[in-house]
């Protein structure tokens, strides 16, 4: 059967909705419960949802908005169904981001920020230019500046490192993206999550670009 695509303001976003998200997180060993996301649903703007018949698949709050004046994407959590089309679906889900995006947003880059515990969510990135953090790079003082701002928008800027975009959270839930949580990071990010304990409330700050010409003719993210 298909997959079926859908995005609309989170505010609609159902209770029984709410249970089928945190469902899927905590199949990804994720802690998101139904009071968590109600709190979500009012806070972000957007909300994709990939469906397999009657069946919920993936699901993702995120908004759109400029942030210094440079045009953003901001996926505040992430959740697809273990083990089952993980790759298709989160390749869904972001593609009708990026389509939202190229309607706010036509003829501009696109920065795209997300909250990362696992390399294996390097994945969303795909297609994207100029990632921080990645491997063997050294983050300029721009860079280190979109870091901050990022955390600071996700409420994860106490205490943060710059240098690694390490995060914390200062003892509050914060959403992320529950993604491929159960496999293994790919020894090519050991360095940059070296870093970091999601069970201590850590997350990295991830951002990179979305190149204008990419999305206006629909290549992004590219297939991983």
């Amino acid at each position: 059967m298909a997959i079926e695509l859908t995005t609309r303001d989170c505010g609609g976003l159902t209770d029984s909705e709410l249970e089928e998200l945190s469902n899927l997180a905590d199949g990804q060993r994720a802690s998101f419960d139904v009071g968590f996301l109600s709190k979500q649903r009012d806070e972000w703007v957007l909300a994709a949802l990939a469906h397999e018949g009657d069946r919920l698949l993936g699901g993702m709050m995120f908004t759109l908005e400029r942030i210094g004046g440079t045009p953003c994407v901001l996926v505040n959590l992430l959740a697809t169904a273990a083990k089952d089309h993980e790759r298709d679906v989160a390749t869904g889900l972001l593609h009708e981001s990026y389509n939202r995006a190229l309607l706010a947003f036509p003829d501009e880059d696109v920065l795209v920020g997300m909250k990362l515990v696992a390399g294996t969510g390097y994945d969303l990135f795909s297609g994207l230019e100029d990632i921080v953090p990645r491997p063997v790079h050294r983050p300029t003082g721009e860079e280190r500046a979109w870091s901050r701002r990022l955390a600071k928008r996700f409420g994860l800027d106490h205490g943060l490192d710059d240098r690694s975009s390490l995060a914390r959270a200062g003892g509050s839930v914060f959403g992320f993206n529950a993604y491929r949580l159960g496999e293994e990071t790919s020894p090519e990010f050991s360095e940059v999550f070296g870093c970091c304990k999601p069970e201590e409330g850590e997350a990295l700050i991830v951002f990179g670009w979305a190149m204008a010409e990419k999305l206006a003719d629909g290549s992004l993210p590219e297939p991983f």
